[in-house]
């Protein structure tokens, strides 16, 4: 399936997956790249719930916005990679929750991958396959790929495991949750956070995908643990909760790349 759809109507600029430039582009080119996205009203968790709903009643199929997400989260994991001087230095570590934001992971392992990339997708879940129908597509499509290795971490001792010798990564990215957390993280989500947190305090940067897990999108307030990134990709138009102090100092740089909502699904 494309990623294009004909009701966005974008001006110069290609959407990511469109976008045959993206993994070329260093982090100022991709903030350049997207400044339009950057420039839009600030939004919270329910109001960029209820655009990307109104988009799909539209016919801007969920599957699409989640390849244009994970595209852009893609380019920036390897434009990250290439600032921090660890392109070649081991595989990107892709940690990926249940839900969409894990889906949006998924993609973004597989473009990689494709980019020529070693690449790790790991799910991190006691279920066996992602909750969601279009976070389920992606897992599946990674099936067989050259260059990635699926992993199944459905206990906090098999994310344990994978976190030994995670000094050796290229880049973390932080696909678990992408909204705020009321209360104790589950497992093996828990672990998964502390895997990333050991990760930068090993030197190795983090790139969380629309919020580092456990920073709430609208308040920007924190559970504990945290992940604490180098660089946030959020998607469609700045959240609210990273523009708080709080929220700040757990996301790093922050980047917001278009994912093709329509100008009629954004009610501001």
């Amino acid at each position: 399936m494309s990623a294009s759809h004909d009701s966005w109507r974008p001006g110069a600029t290609p959407l990511p997956a469109d976008d045959a430039d993206l993994l070329a582009l260093d982090l100022d080119g991709l903030s350049r790249r997207w400044a339009a996205a950057a420039r839009g009203l600030p939004m919270t968790a329910a109001e960029m719930t209820g655009a990307d709903a109104r988009a799909q009643r539209l016919g801007v199929p969920g599957i699409v916005l989640m390849e244009h997400a994970g595209a852009a989260v893609a380019a920036a994991a390897r434009a990250l990679a290439a600032a921090s001087g660890r392109l070649d230095r081991g595989p990107f570590l892709v940690l990926c929750g249940p839900g969409n934001n894990g889906g949006d992971g998924l993609v973004a392992a597989r473009r990689l991958v494709r980019a020529g990339f070693a690449t790790i997708a790991v799910l991190v879940s006691a279920e066996a396959k992602p909750g969601t129908p279009d976070a389920a597509r992606n897992w599946d499509r990674l099936a067989g790929l050259a260059r990635v290795e699926r992993v199944h971490a459905a206990t906090p001792r098999d994310v344990t495991v994978l976190g030994q010798g995670v000094e050796r990564a290229a880049v973390v990215v932080d696909a678990l949750l992408g909204t705020g957390v009321r209360g104790l993280l589950r497992e093996p989500i828990r672990t998964a956070v502390d895997l990333c947190r050991g990760a930068r305090a090993a030197g190795v940067p983090v790139l969380a995908v629309d919020t580092p897990t456990a920073c709430d999108l609208t308040s920007g307030e924190l559970s504990d643990p945290v992940v604490e990134a180098d660089l946030t990709v959020t998607f469609h138009r700045p959240k609210a909760g990273l523009l708080t102090r709080r929220g700040a100092a757990v996301a790093g740089r922050v980047l917001v790349a278009p994912i093709g909502i329509p100008v009629e699904a954004d009610r501001t």
